[in-house]
């Protein structure tokens, strides 16, 4: 759970102390933290897919192989955020233009990501290394590199966007800075821990392996859908904010602070979806194919008692828990998202049933089939927003009901795959 939310506890932590810097710097982190998390999307997708391959490999016990698996994820996501990152400094401009109406938004959300960009690299190595970790099943480090990754961010965005210890005051290009900062921070802890964890020497990750053509099809072919998977997923998210920011700016900070609690209550989801990727792989590399099923329906228990008992709590006494991170001379904002807060306990349980389920068939290395529903999903959930916020314009309340939509469609769609056990035959 921990090292799934990294990347949000970033977003998160940019979040809260943009909330209390001032409103139009709040508003704009919730757009362009909604698009980053695409691209972050797009590492951690292609680190998912590897980690799936590393878990197969480790659970048959093939251990030389594992270094090849883990080098090649490593090349491939150096060369996509080299992609990405050109693709940001020459065509961020024009880009956001076309989609952000108010000229003030515009220029602090392309000043984000012109700083925030070149954690990429960072970023991207890093899942690459967690990945690695989560498929052969240690994962004591990646708590302790969270951490560390957390603090950091804590201490630098405290210093960066307010101004302490003789700096400027930078808003919102602090946040870029001091996130992008803390990634290099937590990059280099966890290669120290590499360096010296002798326990990965039967793996062969430090040594030159030859990186053979057959791994790069097999990490593309399982990898490329997820990529898929989260960009339509993350894309059909930001394209809603774009739309909430055409129609009003005071629903795109209630909005942002609706997101911010569902990524800190997300966290569960996050966490058992990363774990149900490995323990299917697993089952299935030890030729315990009959186990996958129950797994994932304990997997799924887990999560939704972990995730409400978390989240009852919170969203129906927000003036006790949220007021701590979001309180201040904009507590208002608080009182007017309490009816969405409510909606959001119902959205959780769609959400993390459907995560699991979903996650149960990507595990399989059925991740074609995955996109598919994912991406039907997606159609659904765009053509129903388009009409509520495009066409007639209702509420908050109309427009976060599209969670219900999305997640109830993977959800059944999920479920009736799993049953029909054609995932039985994949092999790689």
């Amino acid at each position: 759970m921990i090292g799934s939310a990294a990347q949000n506890a970033i977003v998160l932590c940019d979040n809260i102390f943009l909330y209390h810097y001032n409103s139009i710097d709040f508003a704009a982190i919730g757009l362009i933290g909604a698009f980053y998390l695409i691209i972050i999307a797009i590492g951690y997708g292609f680190s998912r897919g590897g980690q799936i391959l590393i878990a197969r490999k480790f659970g048959e016990k093939q251990y030389y192989k594992i270094g090849s698996y883990f080098q090649s994820l490593i090349f491939y996501e150096l060369f996509m955020a080299l992609v990405i990152f050109l693709l940001i400094h020459f065509f961020s401009v024009p880009f956001f233009s076309m989609l952000i109406n108010d000229p003030e938004i515009l220029e602090l959300c392309i000043s984000y990501i012109s700083f925030r960009s070149y954690g990429l690299f960072f970023s991207f190595v890093g899942v690459s290394i967690i990945a690695m970790y989560t498929g052969i099943a240690k994962t004591k480090f990646i708590v302790i590199d969270t951490a560390i990754l957390t603090i950091s961010n804590v201490v630098l965005n405290y210093i960066l966007i307010y101004g302490h210890l003789g700096f400027e005051p930078m808003g919102i290009k602090g946040a870029a800075i001091a996130s992008t900062l803390s990634e290099v921070i937590a990059f280099v802890a966890f290669i120290l821990y590499m360096i010296y964890d002798k326990s990965n020497r039967k793996f062969h990750l430090l040594s030159l392996n030859k990186l053979e053509f057959s791994l790069f099809k097999d990490c593309f072919s399982i990898s490329f859908p997820i990529v898929a998977q989260s960009f339509l997923g993350l894309g059909a998210y930001f394209l809603f904010f774009t739309w909430i920011e055409n129609n009003s700016a005071s629903e795109l900070q209630i909005s942002n602070l609706i997101r911010n609690v569902y990524l800190i209550l997300s966290i569960p989801t996050w966490g058992f979806s990363t774990g149900i990727n490995t323990m299917v792989s697993l089952f299935i590399g030890g030729n315990k194919r009959q186990a996958v099923i129950p797994i994932t329906h304990k997997t799924n228990t887990l999560n939704v008692a972990a995730t409400l008992m978390i989240a009852l709590p919170i969203l129906i006494f927000p003036q006790i828990f949220l007021y701590p991170l979001y309180g201040g001379s904009n507590d208002g904002l608080i009182e007017m998202s309490k009816g969405l807060l409510l909606m959001l306990n119902l959205i959780l349980l769609f959400f993390g049933v459907g995560s699991i389920y979903l996650n149960g068939i990507i595990g399989t290395g059925h991740t074609k089939t995955a996109l598919i529903i994912q991406a039907l999903a997606t159609l659904l959930y765009l053509i129903y927003e388009f009409i509520v916020l495009k066409v007639y314009k209702l509420n908050l309340y109309w427009a976060w009901s599209g969670e219900f939509v999305y997640w109830g469609f993977i959800l059944i769609m999920s479920v009736i795959y799993l049953k029909s056990r054609k995932w039985h035959f994949r092999k790689f």
